[in-house]
């Protein structure tokens, strides 16, 4: 154990590894039987080495034991690959892991969702509380989004929030498809704009250059052409109307959704939203799309939904996000996902509610965030969001990954799964509004 190694003034050993371990920590090792790193003048050996042994340096031998002489499989692909991917693998591994405690007390949580809360707290042992009672003071306590807890918890916990990360799944979260990503908030939650969360905070202190913006600038192009969005559903392709000049596309959203509650004190409604985008451009092609959930009939429509054709242009279906982003000039939203995508395409995006996008300078904000005062960079905001905030589990091995990795089985997710919605998820949504009624 590193703890033991730390600490330790020598290493003593018959032929175990650790002695090969105290040598890559720097500690004096000394053997009593002849393990394959003894007999190179590295250890103190009680036993005379063999004579095929002669003198090696520290560098030739871990070079020879850890690169030359293994053959390595990366776990996620299973393909051949060099010590350096499976060391990045397991480093991942265990930065994740060490975040929180032994122990974590998950309240409120469905049963479709309870094994995939100790996937994405893999290494610790989660443990589901049905009354205040069961919670220790000071513990980790997990809860589902901006909801509160059902009942007042234990004195000094310290509260974690989950909720849906921005590349998702092929599927829509309401047809209970098991998610790539999910955000685990320490301090808030990334669309309660009244208040700090993680990414805010990721956001006000990122670096201005670095490998970290490389990294996302190769991580955006990827999102871009491969045309992915956070649920990748499909869809009937769009055509842009030969006659629009300037088309400004209006994603509508779930108006019970708790971004809108906490993240859009003026204008709260779809049709609020359709409404104020008219009359402030008149002369656009303006195209509003309903919800995802809305579509699906997993979710109520807004209010006066019915007469979106009153204040647009265009009411469309099912097209799939990727291809119609890639077709406006302009995103209009409350607190809409759909902007940030908009933003990674290099479209305008003006903001009537506080979405985590707004605030930094690369969005036309009506109704400013005024805490946030840096001026970012989009490939800077992209680290933030999509590579240091949120959590990724893999689907192949169940075990974290990197956001890279995420958007590989997406990809392949998405080229290899039904076209269509097969009759097992119409069976199942029907289900689902029979026993949860739509909210």
């Amino acid at each position: 154990p590193v703890s033991l190694l730390e600490h330790a003034r020598a290493v003593y050993v018959v032929t175990s590894q650790m002695g090969f371990e105290g040598l890559l920590w720097g500690k004096p090792v000394r053997t009593f039987g002849m393990p394959f790193y003894a007999g190179w003048g590295l250890t103190d050996d009680e036993l005379p080495g063999p004579s095929r042994r002669g003198s090696a340096t520290l560098e030739q031998l871990v070079h020879a034991a850890l690169v030359a002489y293994p053959r390595y499989v990366n776990p996620e692909t299973g393909q051949r690959c060099e010590v350096e991917e499976v060391l990045r693998h397991l480093a991942l591994q265990r930065k994740m892991r060490d975040r929180f405690p032994s122990q974590v007390y998950a309240v409120g949580f469905s049963r479709w969702k309870k094994p995939i809360v100790r996937s994405f707290f893999w290494g610790s042992q989660v443990l589901f509380a049905s009354r205040a009672a069961r919670i220790p003071t000071g513990a980790c306590v997990v809860v589902w989004g901006r909801k509160p807890p059902p009942w007042e918890l234990p004195p000094d916990v310290s509260l974690v929030r989950l909720e849906d990360g921005f590349l998702r799944s092929v599927g829509l979260g309401a047809d209970l498809v098991r998610p790539l990503s999910w955000v685990i908030d320490r301090q808030g939650i990334y669309y309660d704009a009244t208040q700090v969360s993680d990414l805010e905070a990721h956001l006000q202190n990122i670096c201005p250059d670095g490998p970290l913006l490389t990294r996302a600038a190769v991580l955006r192009a990827r999102i871009v052409a491969s045309g992915l969005t956070k649920y990748n559903v499909g869809g009937v392709a769009w055509t842009r109307p030969q006659q629009a000049v300037r088309v400004v596309l209006v994603p509508g959203q779930v108006e019970s959704d708790a971004s809108i509650q906490y993240g859009a004190p003026v204008v709260r409604t779809n049709m609020g939203l359709l409404q104020a985008v008219r009359e402030a451009n008149p002369d656009a092609w303006v195209v509003y799309k309903p919800h995802p959930d809305v579509l699906a009939g997993l979710r109520k429509s807004g209010t006066g939904e019915e007469d979106a054709l009153h204040w647009c242009d265009e009411l469309l279906g099912d097209a799939p996000m990727g291809q119609l982003l890639a077709a406006v000039d302009e995103v209009h939203v409350l607190t809409s996902l759909a902007g940030f995508e908009a933003l990674l395409r290099g479209k305008k995006v003006v903001c009537y509610g506080q979405p985590f996008y707004a605030g930094w300078g690369l969005t036309d904000d009506r109704v400013p965030v005024l805490r946030r005062t840096r001026r970012l960079t989009l490939d800077q905001l992209v680290a933030g969001t999509l590579i240091l905030y949120p959590t990724y589990v893999s689907r192949s091995t169940g075990r974290f990954t990197t956001p890279e990795r995420a958007l590989d089985e997406l990809l392949e997710w998405r080229d290899t799964g039904p076209d269509t919605i097969s009759w097992v998820r119409r069976l199942k949504r029907f289900i689902l509004r029979q026993i949860v009624g739509v909210r």
